[in-house]
């Protein structure tokens, strides 16, 4: 890779990070924010599906304008909506504002998230593209995993103090997206796609995306779903579940997601180029749903918390394979559509995030094992479906 690329994959990088750690360090306020406004579980749960709503819808369409306008007026522009929408809930103690807080907030991740993934497949060639993937992913998920924490030490000082933290964080990455992002590489990237002048164009390169995609892409993008749908269905009633089940203590359960974060940290950044390299993005899918659902199962017929917590750790890191591998293939479909692709991707990955709570939820009422039951299901018809993609014939749009 050249000096400029590896410039340009670092700042990716440093505000993937920040991103995640300016969203995930919100996360230990919101029950004392309910408690402190007196505010209805129903309303926070619109809070939450505005946020995931205004991401699913505006995910595809952004993608679409970032392959025509170019990356980097997008990213900037995302980066400062994000620092709005954190001031905005900073400021307020209004619920419409919150609302309107998380809609701007949607629009903000559907800028940032897919596009920084859509311009490192731009600047980067097969050979350093699963590399490069897995560090994007490495850095999303240390931002999410380190967010929490920090932001339970901020809100002792004052419980509106995160969103202040989050939305300087925004800042940063906005300023030094702008002045540090090589105006080479959105050169060169715009100079690869063609250009569309009418309407008519639009819609005639729409058709032509349905047929780009073919149908391992379409099935990509089902296990896309099926993989949000899945490790949030799992994750988001995990500590109910082994609590009521395996009677997990807190320290339990701060033990197993502490041991996630590790291992999963040390999977995307020092493993997941090495493994792709020796058994392929599809074989690695394939395998990963398979450990999901062997892991899935376990838990289901554990009978000791040490048995229980090996299984999680399985789910959890093959979940953690499965996102950058699936995104990394899909790399290779369209590299003049890329934008779109991650916008789909980021999209879909919406939709599963909102379905896989609620019904695990709902399932959870009826009975523990119940949830876990509909995941292995669904992540047997995956590790089916994984045998029907073919390997996509994408080249590289720039040479490095």
């Amino acid at each position: 890779m050249s000096k400029t690329v590896k410039k340009a994959i670092f700042i990716l990088i440093f505000s993937e990070f920040l991103i995640c750690l300016g969203i995930s360090i919100v996360i230990p306020v919101m029950p004392f924010l309910r408690n402190e406004l007196h505010l209805s579980a129903f309303s926070m749960g619109v809070m939450n599906a505005l946020f995931a709503f205004a991401q699913f819808v505006a995910s595809p369409i952004i993608g679409r304008i970032s392959d025509r306008i170019g990356r980097k007026p997008i990213l900037v522009l995302g980066l400062f909506l994000f620092t709005v929408s954190e001031y905005l809930f900073a400021v307020t103690n209004q619920l419409v504002l919150f609302d309107i807080s998380r809609v701007i907030g949607g629009i903000s991740a559907a800028m940032v998230v897919p596009t920084e993934m859509a311009l490192a497949a731009d600047i980067t060639t097969k050979k350093y593209r699963a590399r490069v993937i897995g560090w994007l992913s490495a850095a999303f998920s240390g931002g999410l995993i380190l967010g929490p924490g920090l932001g339970g030490l901020l809100a002792n000082i004052d419980y509106k103090l995160p969103f202040w933290v989050a939305g300087t964080l925004g800042i940063v990455s906005m300023v030094a997206m702008y002045f540090t992002l090589p105006k080479k590489l959105e050169e060169q990237n715009a100079a690869e796609q063609e250009p569309v002048d009418d309407i008519e164009g639009v819609l005639q390169q729409d058709d032509k995306m349905m047929q780009i995609l073919g149908s391992s892409g379409i099935i990509l993008f089902v296990l896309i779903f099926i993989s949000s749908f899945g490790l949030q269905g799992f994750e988001s009633i995990y500590s109910l579940f082994v609590n009521q089940v395996y009677h997990f203590s807190l320290n339990n359960i701060a033990l197993v997601l502490t041991l996630n974060g590790i291992l999963s940290l040390f999977l995307q950044v020092a493993m997941f180029d090495w493994l792709v390299s020796k058994l392929s993005e599809k074989r690695l899918i394939r395998y990963c749903f398979l450990i999901s659902l062997v892991g899935t199962i376990w838990i289901l017929l554990a009978k000791t918390k040490v048995g229980v917590i090996l299984a999680t750790l399985l789910v959890f890191e093959a979940f953690d394979l499965i996102r950058p591998a699936i995104t990394t293939m899909l790399t290779k479909i369209s590299p003049r559509n890329q934008g779109f692709i991650n916008g789909l991707n980021m999209s879909l990955t919406s939709v599963g995030n909102v379905v896989g709570p609620l019904i695990s939820g709902a399932l959870l009422d009826l009975h523990p094992s119940y949830p876990y039951m509909i995941v292995a299901v669904f992540l047997g018809i995956s590790y089916i479906l994984t045998f029907t993609i073919k390997s996509p014939r994408g080249g590289d749009t720039l040479a490095r």
